[in-house]
């Protein structure tokens, strides 16, 4: 029987992780229909894209609050289109904000809500576990700790391992990388300075400073066409950085070292075995009420997951071009990447097996082909 599911996927990783699932039933279930938030990926996979993530992905308190008109006026947006659709189910992807003041709206018009990717509740807002028992069907989440956190807390949850794992696993390197993107065969340095337009305009800068201290690397940029024109401004006085766009994985996969904007790409970065330094910086208001509001160690996967820090990380104040430049130095040194190396491994092992999206889509599957 033919079936309707709404989708909510407001980052770039949320349309990551979900194209492949949504892929998956797709080849289950030709005649099922996909609508509602996503990217270029999940539009490949075969969703009918009404609302791109592109649009909507604000961070930082201070951003959500300028942007508060925008976000209303989303809220309407999505209701209507919902109210419209009359979907069989809703799928919320991250995006706690948003996500989890929809699904009181949701459950309130007696919309099925399926979760996947656990909002933070052991950074910050804890109280949200209520929200959850009370108006999300079922909740999937992606890292090891957090199914512990929900079972001491009465929730059942799935874990079924992380999806980056199965991505990174069947990942097939082109071996004629360096010459496609005339890159020389110096030692590349990558830089990924994030995926949203304001990320990229406050990080990128220090990188490509810190990257004038070493003439002898290739700089590269991990870059997304839909910046280009902000990555060619910011790198006009930079004649030998390149850019390549939406080949991430290749560039890790050629890459000595990495400076990383925090985020998923962190955890990409090591799951290629690639030795990184984790960056950020926010507006100072955003910073200094998540100071007071989160209560976590670490802000990198890598370091979350392993609960030690594995990798640098350089945040707000500290984020400086000195830093950074010290920080890669010291990656240069054999040594301490191959310690790095060793850790990655033990953080390999408690991702899963690397079938997580066909265990996701199984259970999906089984809940919605009723």
């Amino acid at each position: 029987m033919s079936k309707k599911i709404y989708v909510i996927a407001a980052e770039a990783s949320a349309d990551l992780h979900t194209s492949r699932i949504i892929s998956q039933l797709k080849h289950l279930h030709s005649d099922w229909q996909f609508y509602g938030w996503g990217g270029q990926k999940m539009k490949d996979a075969g969703v009918n894209i009404l609302t791109r993530y592109e649009d909507v992905s604000f961070m930082g308190f201070y951003e959500v609050i300028k942007n508060i008109k925008t976000i209303f006026s989303l809220f309407k947006k999505t209701k209507k289109e919902l109210l419209e659709l009359k979907p069989d189910y809703v799928l919320l992807v991250d995006y706690p904000g948003f996500n989890l003041r929809l699904a009181k709206w949701l459950s309130e018009h007696n919309f099925p809500v399926y979760y996947f990717i656990s909002p933070q509740l052991w950074a910050w807002k804890p109280g949200r576990i209520e929200t959850i028992r009370k108006y999300i069907t079922k909740l999937i989440v992606i890292l090891p700790f957090e199914k512990i956190y929900f079972q001491e807390r009465n929730l059942d949850v799935l874990y079924a391992g992380h999806p980056l794992l199965d991505t990174i696993t069947n990942f097939e390197p082109d071996l004629n990388f360096r010459n496609k993107n005339n890159l020389n065969c110096q030692s590349i340095i990558a830089l990924l300075p994030g995926s949203r337009k304001q990320e990229i305009e406050t990080m990128l800068p220090f990188y490509l400073e810190a990257s004038l201290h070493f003439p002898k690397f290739q700089i590269v940029i991990a870059g997304l066409k839909q910046h280009r024109e902000l990555y060619e401004k910011l790198t006009v006085k930079y004649n030998s950085v390149k850019i390549i766009y939406n080949q991430n994985y290749n560039l890790l996969h050629h890459a000595r070292f990495a400076i990383v904007t925090s985020g998923t790409a962190t955890l990409e970065t090591a799951l290629f075995n690639v030795p990184e330094i984790v960056c950020y910086k926010g507006s100072s208001i955003s910073y200094h009420i998540a100071k007071r509001l989160i209560q976590v160690k670490y802000i990198s996967l890598v370091n979350l997951i392993m609960d030690e820090e594995i990798v640098k990380e350089l945040i707000q104040n500290e984020c400086t071009v000195k830093n950074i430049t010290e920080e890669c130095k010291k990656l240069n040194k054999l040594e301490l990447r191959r310690k790095m190396k060793l850790k990655y491994q033990v953080l390999h092992s408690r991702l899963g097996n690397g079938n997580a999206v066909e265990q996701i889509s199984t259970f999906l599957e089984l809940q919605w082909n009723k």
